[in-house]
């Protein structure tokens, strides 16, 4: 599977009605990018039908579900739709699953409790779900939503490899550590096309008090040096200047550059905004020459 050096990670097909999205994902496919990575929001749209969906409206481009929620569905249910969709479209999907947050899990009746543990018992399942029809002739590939050491590894053993999200460069070398040289590492990168701090700051704050609210996020921050007192809020100048990717061209080009250098196989970029149904085409279109040239 082809994912491409560069991909863009969008909430705005799941949030936008079918005929929008797929004026929105065929664009992007025609930029060059080469995989559209979608969210599974709690009140968004289910992330199996939203990949075939997506899938059916584009051509060549991979699209990968960043992440389902294994709180969403049951392990066949995640199984045999992924096969389903890898049948369908040979190559092009590729299934991304996490183990979702203490703040998200409680509005789907579930609780946080061990999110490794949960991962590698809904891996096992889903390992040994039964299948009836004929299996699809290139198998589907699977990557898991993962930040600290004991996850990656997961990921290292039990998928293609890992999906950070929310992550500075800094972390980007560790993950390689963790993962070793083989598996993938595709990392997002929050990005804003804007030469102000205060300005970036504000366009962006609701974006980073929404991760830093959650625990595996806040925790990940810690674990790599940050502070309590960067992490309160909308966080501190220094854990925004080291999550978000601001400025002009060349300066997100060479932070994207700089997670490729770390060792990031593949990163895919998230223009923030304060509209996640907006899918921030316009700066895609400025980005993209810069960028597919990596």
């Amino acid at each position: 599977m082809d994912l491409g050096t560069i991909g863009v990670w969008t909430p705005a097909p799941g949030m936008s009605s079918a005929e929008r999205a797929r004026e929105v994902v065929e664009e992007i496919e025609g930029l060059g990018f080469g995989t559209i990575w979608y969210p599974e929001s709690v009140g968004g749209k289910e992330a199996m039908s939203q990949g075939a969906m997506l899938l059916s409206w584009t051509e060549r481009i991979v699209i990968a579900s960043g992440i389902a929620n294994i709180a969403a569905r049951d392990p066949m249910a995640m199984a045999n739709g992924a096969r389903g969709l890898a049948d369908a479209f040979p190559g092009r999907f590729l299934l991304g699953i996490g183990a979702s947050t203490d703040l998200s899990l409680p509005l789907r009746g579930h609780e946080y409790g061990r999110p490794l543990t949960r991962m590698r018992e809904y891996l096992d399942a889903m390992d040994e779900a039964a299948y009836l029809a004929p299996e699809p002739p290139e198998p589907g590939e699977r990557i898991l939503a993962a930040l600290g050491p004991k996850m990656l590894a997961l990921a290292a053993k039990r998928a293609i490899g890992a999906h950070p999200g929310f992550v500075p460069v800094e972390h980007t070398v560790s993950a390689r550590e963790a993962l070793g040289s083989g598996p993938v590492l595709a990392v997002e990168q929050p990005v804003l096309l804007v030469s102000n701090r205060a300005e970036a700051r504000e366009i962006a704050a609701e974006h980073m008090g929404y991760y830093l609210a959650r625990r595996p996020y806040r925790e990940n921050m810690l674990r790599l040096g940050f502070s309590e007192a960067d992490v309160e809020g909308a966080g501190s100048d220094s854990l925004f200047d080291a999550i978000v990717g601001w400025g002009d061209v060349d300066a997100i080009r060479d932070r994207v550059r700089a997670h490729l250098e770390a060792g990031a196989d593949h990163v895919c970029i998230e223009v923030v905004g304060s509209d996640r149904t907006d899918p921030q085409l316009e700066a895609l279109r400025t980005l993209a020459p810069a960028l597919l040239e990596l």
